[in-house]
């Protein structure tokens, strides 16, 4: 037995005196990762959540540091595009960084001298909105625009947007550079077309406070503890001695099911339902233990209260995307050193967020916008540029780097956070987004907490879900499957 092991038992023995009561709690309408810089991002689910996967502040990982290395190896396929194409491309990008796009533009003209980037700042909302209107109305779109995971579907079908698997395009050759679910989350339904270029990948993972974990004898290291809390049982022991000594390992009380549920979608490319499992049941049971357990406040590390709740040393564990890092450093900078990050509990992978850029079937300037599209997700010189905002490359070529191998960050005490976050990206399941998914997501929400509160058996409280949810989105459903057929 290893001595934090031995230390930890003594420590957990006398928390599992902790009764389990029922919490009512309050109804919540998402699981909250509320993450929020200058830029916003919807859920994964295609809701209000908000998760950005980039930060408009180049200051923000100021004590992250980039070591250069050698380049990769591996043979990467070439563009199909001619490097000496001209033509004017306009970009519209949710992400408001001034310096960062004419850090990009320079790069670009450099391997693309003859196109002139033309980019346009437009608010998250705005963007998204004023492009499913110009794509409707087949005229006022941009070239190339950057979209959000959980606004894509919106576009996927109607053939408004470009199939990049085509010539002169010919982006099916990237297709093993990049994991499987972020490959398959930017194609149709069906999975026949490549309607937007794979860019970044937010594996969720579990930040923590190593220095009170060690201090409770808590396993500290990321390893020991990312496979320690894999088990239910061993999880619910170290958040019991967590709560005994007035700390909470999670946010929200309802989240265990909601990321199962992130991680396996809605409905699969035939839209059948698929919430409806054994699984489904048993993250379910974890979700009401929680609740009974007390271990989460049910607020975001990022409100007032949860910011003082980690000032405070209250809140110490919390699951998040792949930029949970930045935002700690940025809300908490005294803190430096004594958080560290892990894999995510109870063998759940799923990602937390990401965005691609699509072009729009109107598009006159396809070539050159696809150009810049390739370039921007496969370069380099644009992800040297783009790692400093916290945004996580899902591009094989690029993850074998030595720079970015050897990344360490001085937050999380040196740790090795880019390699750690790259071994997680090809164990998440590919799932389907559709336009049911935003519909859903209240509705899954409240059968959820109705089941918590009220305490009904859990696999009634499944099956009664997914009743109540088709039934109520027949109509959107045989629209959707209409549009499919046809």
């Amino acid at each position: 037995m290893s001595k934090w092991m031995k230390s930890f038992v003594l420590v957990s023995a006398a928390a599992l005196v902790l009764s389990a009561c029922s919490n009512g709690g309050s109804k919540s309408d998402d699981t909250k990762t509320d993450t929020k810089a200058d830029t916003q991002a919807a859920d994964t689910t295609g809701t209000d959540t908000k998760t950005d996967d980039a930060a408009a502040d180049p200051e923000a990982d100021a004590d992250v540091k980039t070591t250069e290395g050698n380049s990769s190896d591996m043979t990467f396929p070439k563009s199909s595009i001619d490097p000496n194409i001209s033509g004017e491309v306009t970009f519209w990008t949710f992400l408001d960084n001034k310096k960062n796009d004419e850090a990009l533009t320079k790069a670009f003209n450099a391997a693309y001298p003859n196109i002139k980037l033309k980019t346009v700042f437009v608010p998250f909302d705005d963007l998204h909105n004023k492009l499913q209107t110009t794509l409707a109305a087949g005229k006022g779109a941009p070239d190339v625009a950057l979209v959000e995971q959980g606004q894509f579907p919106r576009y996927s079908t109607g053939g408004v947007l470009t199939n990049l698997l085509e010539q002169p395009f010919d982006a099916g050759k990237y297709k093993d550079y990049v994991s499987e679910y972020n490959w398959n989350r930017w194609s149709s339904i069906d999975g026949t077309q490549l309607l937007g270029m794979p860019w970044d990948v937010t594996p969720a993972v579990t930040y923590y406070r190593s220095d009170i974990f060690e201090e409770l004898g808590l396993p500290s290291d990321p390893d020991e503890l990312g496979e320690y809390i894999q088990d239910p049982d061993q999880f619910f022991t170290l958040a019991q001695t967590l709560k005994a000594n007035n700390k909470y390992s999670m946010e929200w009380r309802d989240s265990p099911v909601h990321w199962l549920g992130d991680m396996l979608g809605y409905y699969d490319k035939d839209l059948n339902w698929v919430r409806n499992t054994d699984e489904f049941v048993k993250f379910l049971d974890i979700s009401k233990k929680v609740t009974q357990l007390k271990i989460a406040p049910h607020d975001g590390l990022y409100s007032d209260k949860g910011k003082q709740r980690v000032k405070k040393g209250e809140s110490v564990m919390y699951v998040a995307g792949t930029y949970g890092a930045r935002d700690l450093a940025a809300n908490f900078p005294d803190l430096k050193g004594k958080w560290k990050t892990t894999k995510a509990p109870w063998g759940l992978e799923w990602g937390m967020g990401g965005s691609t850029f699509v072009i729009p079937a109107q598009s006159q300037n396809k070539e050159a916008a696809f150009a810049f599209a390739e370039w921007i997700t496969t370069s380099e010189a644009a992800w040297k540029i783009e790692v400093e905002q916290s945004v996580q490359p899902d591009w094989k070529n690029i993850t074998s780097l030595d720079w970015y191998k050897n990344h360490v960050n001085e937050y999380l005490g040196g740790q090795s956070d880019f390699a750690f976050y790259s071994s997680l990206t090809d164990s998440i399941p590919v799932r389907r987004y559709t336009t049911l998914d935003g519909l859903a997501w209240p509705l899954w929400v409240g059968e959820v907490l109705n089941a918590i509160d009220k305490n009904v058996d859990s696999k009634t409280a499944i099956a009664k879900a997914q009743e109540n949810i088709e039934k109520k989105l027949k109509p959107e459903k045989d629209k959707l499957l209409k549009q499919l057929q046809g």
